[in-house]
């Protein structure tokens, strides 16, 4: 297992997204950070955070509920009922793999009035299975299928490690 990022280069890459997502949201209504439960939703706060510090966006942010493991099969809901019209949802996880548990948590999404939705991850390992690209992404990293990215954005270190 080999450390790919430390804690102070997960803060920086979070910091350049939130700046990132500043400048593409200056005249929005809102932006909701939509984090898919686990790291996804750990990195929307963070993401949410490092936002309200720096720009006057009103920022909402909700869970996007769904099993990882079993996403096909998953009962997919939001963790909250907010007011999303009008506004630019944002939706976060901390890796992009194939794609497909982003798919998927697009869908309670699909049948409300929103401005846009954009994609947020922290490492896309571009092994695109379905036609997404983030727009905004903290890491690029091309890896092997057999290998595993684990990232760490909970407690007071965070990492991202390669094993």
């Amino acid at each position: 297992m080999s450390e790919v990022l430390n804690h102070k280069q997960v803060g920086q890459k979070i910091t350049r997204m939130a700046f990132e997502i500043y400048e593409r949201n200056l005249n929005s209504a809102g932006v909701v950070f939509a984090g898919i439960t686990g790291m996804g939703m750990t990195l929307a706060k963070l993401l949410a955070d490092e936002l309200r510090r720096i720009s006057p966006i009103e920022v909402d942010v909700l869970e996007v509920i769904l099993d990882k493991k079993d996403v096909a099969k998953s009962e997919i809901e939001l963790s909250q009922a907010i007011n999303l019209s009008s506004k630019n949802i944002i939706l976060v996880d901390d890796v992009l793999n194939t794609g497909k548990t982003l798919v998927y948590a697009m869908k309670p999404f699909l049948d409300r009035e929103i401005q846009k939705m954009e994609i947020a991850v922290l490492v896309n390992r571009s092994h695109g299975l379905f036609p997404l690209r983030p727009d905004y992404t903290g890491f690029e990293l091309s890896t092997t299928f057999n290998e595993h990215i684990k990232v760490d954005v909970s407690g007071s270190h965070h990492s991202v490690q390669l094993h």
